[in-house]
């Protein structure tokens, strides 16, 4: 579970894991997958050695935020806000002793949550400096990448009212919630909905890395399916409400060249969408490439010294 929990200022409330040192200058924020929560840490060692404060957020649905208020389509950039609610109200608040500037942000997103993270940089960019997208898929008007019919449904699902979307949703999640949570433990989760893949083999064999991935997943489905069916109706059933054209942080977009789910032509996509933007493909890597370029996105994201 998520280690703090903050009510925002509309009454719901948002679980928040963090690590690394709380006085650092230097702060960034990590959007989880879909599914997936904020206690997911890709490479603790990376973590560690880093001088950041690396704050991530669990989504409405996920962890131990709260659901989307009922009637409430769920929302890429209402996401985005609650980060710079967060930031603004707690962790930006007040200067720790000894850092005589403003503290600064990156943000990292993996998947699903590399559109968080555009809209988050698009629309506060007083707060953000620089941004890693990590094998985020594109919009799939501009690359094809979900089947016809799941697209169709999408549409489908994007004409009914809120409640009722997230609701009928939910029960064709059902089934994979059920697989993740009757797992025996962490390490024996199944990792499709994640989009692992053969490819991902070498990854998951290192120390700690399937046990990570499960527990992130048994998490994202601790309250059910919702969470999971609100994230993927924001980006699959309604416009993303922010352009990414918008962006004018400077903007890593890493990927993994062996992704059949958000490979180089979704990482080219951003790259010429995206105004400050430069590519790095990741040879032998799947979609679990957040894993082995933890490191780089946190080189990147927090440039200096690491402490040993």
């Amino acid at each position: 579970m998520a280690n703090l929990t903050h009510t925002l200022r509309s009454g719901r409330r948002i679980g928040i894991t963090t690590l690394g040192d709380p006085d650092a200058e230097r702060i960034v924020v990590f959007c989880h997958s879909a599914p997936g929560s904020s206690v997911f840490d890709p490479d603790p060692d990376a973590s560690a050695t880093r001088d950041v404060h690396i704050v991530a957020i669990d989504r409405p649905g996920y962890g131990a935020s709260d659901p989307w208020p009922y009637g409430e389509w769920p929302s890429i950039t209402r996401a985005a806000d609650d980060i710079a609610e967060y930031l603004r109200s707690v962790i930006l608040a007040e200067t720790p002793i000894g850092v005589e500037r403003p503290r600064t942000v990156g943000v990292a997103g993996w998947s699903a949550g590399g559109r968080v993270a555009l809209a988050f940089a698009a629309r506060h960019p007083d707060l953000v400096d620089r941004v890693a997208l990590v094998a985020t898929p594109a919009p799939n008007e501009a690359v094809p990448w979900i089947p016809p019919e799941l697209q169709a449904e999408s549409d489908r699902l994007g004409g009914l009212a809120p409640a009722e979307a997230v609701q009928q949703l939910s029960a064709q999640l059902q089934p994979q919630a059920d697989a993740v949570l009757a797992a025996d433990g962490e390490g024996d989760v199944p990792l499709d909905a994640v989009g692992a893949s053969a490819v991902d083999d070498a990854v998951l064999a290192g120390p700690g890395v399937r046990d990570r991935v499960g527990r992130m997943l048994r998490d994202a489905f601790r309250q059910g399916p919702a969470g999971a069916a609100a994230d993927i109706l924001s980006y699959t059933a309604r416009p993303w409400g922010f352009d990414p054209a918008d962006v004018r942080a400077k903007t890593l977009i890493v990927g993994g060249q062996g992704d059949a789910l958000a490979g180089n032509a979704h990482a080219a996509w951003y790259k010429r969408v995206v105004p400050d933007a430069r590519m790095e493909m990741v040879p032998g890597a799947g979609h679990l490439v957040i894993v082995p370029a933890w490191g780089r996105v946190l080189s990147y994201l927090a440039p200096g010294p690491t402490r040993s």
